[in-house]
């Protein structure tokens, strides 16, 4: 019995310490971010329960002193906002922030709508004491200022304010000395965020991105797999591989100038298109269809869908590319194809190595593609039944409709043009032909 009372008291003292320290689910920080000579100053709102380890002063039933909390008010501002985020200029970090202002604000201030705005209420009146709000509603509302050589610098941002929820959203808007206002929104650790990028560090950053995304999406794997099966040779996939390429390089720019349809229903269908392309290339494998000359045009088509695929993920990432855009799509499609390269170098030697010494070539080339049907089959089914509980809508005719339909109709013009000379012009032959190497010449016909 003795011995029991020990791990009653633990029982019941942890559980109300991690009540007093519970983290809170969803944090929004918002964030103005603006250099003006030689300070950079930096207006932040943080919702109050997101700052653990800081005890305020109370009153009443519950209710913040206002009166006191000022010291609290700063602690809290220099640990868990100033000493959370890092500003480079150029390469450089800049030492830790000046707390110059904090205020406590109701959940219903709207004062961070502008920068304007925001600066003028955090420099402005404090809550009257005699306001009831209790700490875990309150908002709080903080100026800092770092020292910079010039606001003509090249900034950026490393936020580690990701821990004061267990899902923290953070909107940052740069004001940059032109006048133009630059928004930034991500979800916990984003990494370094360039406020301002050059074109080569948003060319390699969009260069990583392509690369994680095509090794990370499972469903591009398995088409660039059932592309792979029939023609393990890269002379043979280079045409293949190429069209897909270019396919979804033409959608993937098109979406991101906002060419595509912004209906709610066409990201699941691209999806579900995405699945079925996987079941038929697997299908095609399984009956012997696959010509180069042939697989070539039908990655091609498909490839205008995973373009739109690509697009959907990299929608949210664009806000980083600054004034880049184009250089970031294309720098996007690089690491898309490193990605793609990287798989084949791998999947090549294997698919050799397997035909080779452990099942014979037609037997193992059915089997993989069933697998990978089986596992598309799976997909088509469950994205169309997502897909169902949309209802299509024909858009509205306008002109800024018919203009879209043109643009489009002028690209597949192009593109139909393209495929036809590469169809009649004897490339399609001369693919082949090089693909196959160099052939032994044949003897003079004897008489």
């Amino acid at each position: 019995m003795p011995g029991r009372l020990p791990i009653a008291i633990f029982c019941f003292v942890i559980p109300c310490v991690l009540m007093a320290h519970d983290i809170p689910n969803d944090v929004t920080v918002q964030m103005f971010v603006k250099p003006a000579g030689q300070r950079l100053q930096v207006l932040v709102r943080v919702p109050l329960k997101g700052v653990r380890d800081v005890e305020f002063p109370k009153r009443g039933p519950g209710y913040l002193d206002l009166d006191r909390a000022d010291a609290a008010l700063r602690g809290a501002a220099k640990l868990r906002i100033g000493d959370d985020l890092d500003f480079y200029e150029g390469e450089a970090r800049l030492p830790k922030p000046q707390v110059v202002e904090t205020r406590v604000s109701l959940e219903s201030d709207k004062s961070f709508g502008s920068y304007e705005e925001a600066l003028a209420h955090v420099t402005g009146p404090r809550l009257r004491n005699e306001t009831e709000i209790y700490w875990e509603q309150a908002i709080l509302d903080v100026l800092l200022e770092y020292p910079i050589a010039s606001d003509r610098s090249d900034f950026s941002v490393r936020s580690g304010m990701g821990r004061l929820g267990l899902r923290t959203v953070t909107v940052l808007r740069f004001l940059t000395p032109g006048g133009a206002v630059r928004a930034f929104e991500w979800s916990d650790d984003a990494g370094l965020v360039r406020l301002d990028p050059r074109w080569l560090q948003a060319a390699a950053r969009f260069v990583e991105l392509g690369f994680l995304h095509i090794l990370d999406g499972t469903d591009h794997l398995l088409f660039l797999f059932c592309l792979v099966i029939p023609f393990r040779r890269f002379r043979a996939l280079v045409p293949i591989v190429t069209s897909f390429t270019v396919a979804h390089s033409v959608t993937l720019i098109a979406s991101a100038y906002n060419l595509g349809p912004d209906a709610l229903w066409f990201p699941p269908l691209i999806e579900t298109l995405i699945a079925m392309s996987i079941v038929y290339m697997a299908l095609e494998n399984i009956v012997g269809g696959a010509s180069v000359e042939r697989r070539w045009m039908i990655t091609f088509g498909f490839g205008l869908v995973h373009g739109f695929g690509f697009s959907f993920a990299l929608r949210q990432m664009l806000q980083f590319a600054g004034s880049h855009l184009l250089t970031s799509l294309l720098s996007f499609n690089v690491g898309v194809e490193l990605g793609q390269l990287l798989v084949l170098a791998v999947v090549i030697p294997v698919l050799q190595g397997l035909f080779r010494y452990v099942i014979a070539e037609r037997m193992g080339t059915i089997i993989l593609s069933a697998l990978v049907a089986h596992t598309g089959w799976h997909w088509l089914v469950e994205r169309w039944e997502r897909l169902a509980q949309f209802s299509f809508q024909w858009p509205e005719f306008t002109a800024a409709f018919w203009a879209s339909a043109m643009g489009w109709m002028l690209v597949a013009a192009v593109l139909g043009g393209v495929g036809w000379l590469v169809r009649t012009a004897g490339f399609g032959a001369g693919w082949s032909r090089w693909k196959a190497g160099p052939q032994p010449e044949r003897p003079p016909h004897e008489g």
